[in-house]
């Protein structure tokens, strides 16, 4: 069975927004190695909509080694304002109840499906309990602004499963839901 596993770069704060802004000075190899190894375990991204516009004007047209990568990779957009996902290649736009939908992918043969930023995706994920498992990758840097994974949301339990200490500071960190 597919596992849908999240991935998210967070300060201690709590802020996932931006992390182009506060994340690389503390990004090295050992942090390259993990981000890889989750990368390697999946074959479909999922995205909500504002991820999906960011990427989709970047990606495509991006000259860097992780653009192939993202581009052929099929990703699936959850959204209820878009119409179409044209924008960016292989994607498709996720149809009719996302929850039901994405319960029926796990089902299904394939890799891991990977959620790739999209914190309010993650949070609803949660809260529905579709989500198997949390990776955050913690940055020692409280950004003070921004949005965060968990504002405005109702008590979700989570179960620790592991801890890693990168020597920049940051931690990685995975839950999966109680």
């Amino acid at each position: 069975m597919r596992k849908i596993v999240a991935g998210l770069f967070i300060s201690l704060d709590g802020v996932t927004e931006a992390p182009d802004t506060w994340h690389f000075q503390y990004f090295d190899d050992a942090m390259g190695a993990q981000v890889d190894a989750l990368t390697a375990r999946s074959d479909t991204m999922l995205v909500g909509r504002r991820t999906y516009e960011e990427f989709a004007s970047f990606w495509p047209t991006a000259d860097i080694e992780m653009a192939e990568h993202m581009n052929s990779t099929p990703k699936l957009v959850v959204s209820t304002t878009l119409d179409n996902v044209d924008a960016w290649q292989n994607s498709t736009l996720v149809e009719g109840d996302p929850i039901e939908t994405l319960a029926k992918l796990k089902e299904g043969p394939g890799k891991d499906i990977s959620v790739v930023g999209s914190s309010t995706l993650v949070r609803s994920l949660l809260r529905a309990k579709v989500l198997d498992e949390l990776h955050l990758l913690v940055h020692p840097i409280a950004v003070g602004h921004g949005a965060r994974l968990f504002e405005d949301s109702e008590t979700i339990p989570l179960e620790l499963v592991s801890v890693t200490p990168f020597g920049t500071g940051v931690l990685h960190i995975v839950y999966n839901p109680a």
